[in-house]
């Protein structure tokens, strides 16, 4: 699609400096634009580009002063960097934008759809399932019987949505993630061999959730392992199952949850970390990569480490972390002395 700088202004609200009708194809950084390409510059650090960039329009901050003449035609805005991720993300929808039914698909009769609905081919559309207005399906996704996923959500290739699955509004799940399947649920018997606990109960995702590739989220074993409003997983995550994430909680790749935690809202989780389950993980909490979570952790406090400890305790002990090669030397030498003093010898 192509657009001026004056309508990209309008969308905008901004300001145009330099030719309002300057046509515009594509986003690019700064420091890779070509002719056609509208860029944006927030980080003073990156200015010196502005001077020499192919741009044809930059998107700046209304109080930026260039320190010498410019090119590009430039679009004043409040904000130049978020202005540019609203740019991003109409760009996204306008590139997705599909409708209707490939060849290939399956939809068993009862299911129910919605307006402009988009399913790709050779996707599963179970029984009863229903897809509110503009749900966006991709090839090759599996959608089981009892589904219902809101407005506006998309999903992308290869995913797998196991039946009695919940999905609310403008949510995204990223390829081959799976929602839904059996927990890991297994009890011992006399035999030394386990037996399979049934999982009878389902995966809740609330509005504004996004989920990316390869994560893994198990449904209940009784109720509902439940995502919560505005949560952001990354990709190959493991939710256990009657896990329950708080709102607008971030998590990056490769951690894992254990069953039954709580964790809650406006959590930052790092990548690689673990965390056992029957926790109770307090709001606000940060916890840094690869930390081993093993107890319950209060509002509002960081944590490093495995097994985690406080941010400030942990700091503390790093510093002798660093010092134990000298330490053990110093131990050694001491040693050695206490034991020439045992056998007689001056030692001094």
């Amino acid at each position: 699609m192509e657009f001026s700088a004056i309508e990209i202004a309008g969308i905008l609200h901004g300001e145009v400096q330099g030719d309002p009708n300057v046509r515009i194809d594509k986003l690019t950084k700064i420091e890779e634009a070509q002719t056609g390409s509208l860029s944006f510059l927030a980080n003073p650090k990156y200015s010196h580009y502005l001077y020499h960039t192919r741009a044809s329009a930059v998107i700046v901050n209304r109080t930026f002063v260039p320190e010498k003449a410019v090119t590009p035609t430039l679009i004043r805005v409040d904000d130049a960097y978020r202005a540019f991720s609203e740019l991003l993300k109409c760009y996204d929808r306008s590139a997705a934008d599909r409708v209707g039914i490939e060849k290939h698909s399956f939809i068993a009769r009862s299911a129910r759809l919605g307006d402009s609905v988009y399913i790709g081919a050779f996707s599963y559309v179970g029984a009863h399932v229903k897809l509110a207005d503009r749900v966006r399906i991709y090839p090759h996704v599996y959608v089981g019987n009892g589904v219902e996923i809101g407005s506006d959500t998309v999903i992308f290739p290869g995913v797998r949505i196991y039946f009695n699955t919940r999905i609310g509004k403008r949510c995204t799940l990223h390829s081959n993630a799976v929602i839904g399947a059996d927990g890991f649920g297994f009890a011992p018997n006399g035999e030394n061999h386990y037996d399979k606990i049934p999982q009878t109960g389902n995966v809740v995702v609330e509005d504004f959730v996004e989920i990316g590739s390869g994560t893994t989220i198990d449904r209940a074993t009784l109720g509902s392992t439940v995502i919560r409003t505005g949560v952001k997983l990354d990709n190959q995550i493991q939710i256990a199952h009657n896990v329950d994430l708080g709102s607008h909680t971030v998590i990056a790749a490769q951690t894992g949850i254990a069953g039954s935690t709580k964790v809650g809202e406006n959590c930052m989780i790092g990548g690689q970390v673990g965390i056992v389950g029957h926790l109770n993980i307090g709001d606000r909490v940060r916890i840094a990569a690869q930390s081993g979570v093993t107890s319950d952790l209060p509002d509002d406090t960081t944590w490093f480490g495995s097994p985690a400890m406080a941010a400030k305790a942990y700091r503390k002990s790093f510093v002798y972390f660093r010092k134990l090669p000298e330490v053990v030397k110093c131990l050694e030498s001491l040693e050695k002395r206490v034991g020439e003093m045992e056998r007689g010898k001056d030692v001094r």
